[in-house]
């Protein structure tokens, strides 16, 4: 999922490391999403690497020990002030462990010194020295010290061990680094629940009845909410393994099973987010008390098979026409507890004429606070990456117009945000 990042500039560190080769992945990914790249390489990681890579993946030029200049601002002081953000990946232990001891032997981390805005890190290295207690106390230095940690993974590394030190994936240190940019005070540390996807209701252990919907505005709106800085739940029916890796996911299969973990989860928002400070120190517990939100984005079906088969029928048992008995399932949205929170319900419609009424009419039938309204014109309209939204309150109505489900999203929270008045 791309970002619009247009505008944003990102400084780039790079050690000694033979992951070096993923940050090239990383750089492209920020490029590709309108971002300017700079680059600084530390000695170590010329040996492995040449700076034109680097360039040829930017377009920029890149700051070594042999490029840095003062008649120009290609120094350490001067792309420290430049940066919205700095990010050191990979960075080795030798620079976790320097760093976190404010030394400065190189310009990867002469900039670390000067920079004054959000610093994120990810680590490289074998297990054993990401495992050392000297490393270990240098990460949580770090961490203290509102340094962004992206953990890295657990797999088997380039020197033959297996275990943590390898590289967060690129498309994670994307997301986190974005987030970095990206938050928003009225979203950090708020409790949000998203639904998305369609419902399957089983016929049998083989069959089910479901609808069109592919669950990308639903994604769209977790990811949205992730970059805000909101404590993000999702519960969909869909795969969601391009997320970002910090949403808590929950996969469900039919209309009872989603009605069952959004209760669970609006209970749990209700009580909201530990602030930083509890838990880094010995303080009493102290929650952070926000409004929670719930975005009900999936396509939950209307009724279901009122008798579920085990095994898999047969045809010729069925004969030449089969009769299904369908009950009605709970509707969420209007059973739901909505006491102590924001919620926003989706309606797709295929009427042109009376379907933002039908959409509108929600608000008071089910007791929502706001609804984003999809006027289809066929089932070719579901699984698009792009969608319209008329955003409908008690008395206004909002056309959020014609966009990338991402850039939508955002629109909707900007939107959704004004409907709580406690804020």
């Amino acid at each position: 999922m791309q970002i619009n990042l247009s505008g944003k500039k990102i400084l780039l560190g790079v050690t000694g490391s033979i992951a070096i080769y993923k940050a090239i992945e990383v750089a492209r990914l920020f490029v590709k999403s309108g971002a300017t790249v700079r680059v600084v390489m530390s000695p170590a990681a010329q040996r492995f690497i040449t700076p034109l890579t680097f360039e040829a993946a930017t377009g920029q030029p890149v700051l070594t020990e042999e490029t840095e200049s003062w008649s120009s601002e290609m120094n350490h002081i001067d792309l420290g002030k430049w940066a919205d953000v700095y990010l050191i990946a990979p960075a080795t232990a030798n620079t976790i462990n320097k760093l976190a001891k404010g030394i400065a032997d190189t310009l990867v981390l002469q900039v670390a010194l000067s920079f004054r805005g959000a610093l994120l890190v990810a680590p490289a290295a074998n297990t054993q020295m990401i495992a050392n207690h000297y490393t270990e106390g240098s990460l949580k230095m770090l961490g203290v010290n509102d340094t962004r940690i992206i953990r890295p993974q657990e797999k088997l590394l380039a020197c033959g061990d297996e275990g943590t030190g390898a590289l967060a994936d690129p498309q994670e240190i994307y997301f986190q680094t974005a987030q970095a940019m990206l938050r928003d005070p009225f979203w950090e540390n708020r409790k949000v629940v998203v639904t998305g996807g369609g419902t399957r209701e089983r016929l049998d252990e083989v069959r089910y009845l479901s609808n069109y919907s592919s669950g990308k505005m639903g994604k769209a709106l977790a990811t949205a909410l992730y970059l805000r800085g909101a404590d993000v739940c999702y519960i969909s029916t869909m795969p969601h393994e391009d997320l970002p890796q910090e949403i808590y996911t929950i996969d469900v299969e039919d209309a009872a099973e989603m009605h069952e973990y959004v209760v669970d989860s609006i209970r749990v928002a209700k009580k909201g987010v530990l602030s930083k400070a509890s838990m880094n120190t010995a303080d009493p517990v102290h929650w952070i008390q926000k409004t929670p939100y719930l975005f009900m984005a999936a396509a939950v079906a209307d009724f279901a098979p009122k008798f579920a088969q085990d095994g898999k029928l047969k045809k010729d048992q069925l004969g030449t026409e089969w009769s299904l008995e369908l009950t009605q399932t709970t509707d969420i949205l209007q059973s739901i507890d909505k006491s102590g929170i924001i919620t926003v319900g989706f309606k797709a419609e295929m009427d042109p004429e009376s379907g933002q009424a039908n959409a509108q009419s929600l608000i008071e039938r089910k007791g929502v606070n706001g609804v984003c309204f999809n006027l289809l014109s066929d089932h070719e309209s579901f699984g698009t990456d792009e969608n319209r939204v008329i955003f409908l309150t008690d008395n206004d109505a909002v056309d959020l117009g014609h966009l990338p489900k991402l850039d939508l999203a955002f629109k909707i929270l900007n939107e959704s945000s004004k409907l709580d008045e406690t804020a």
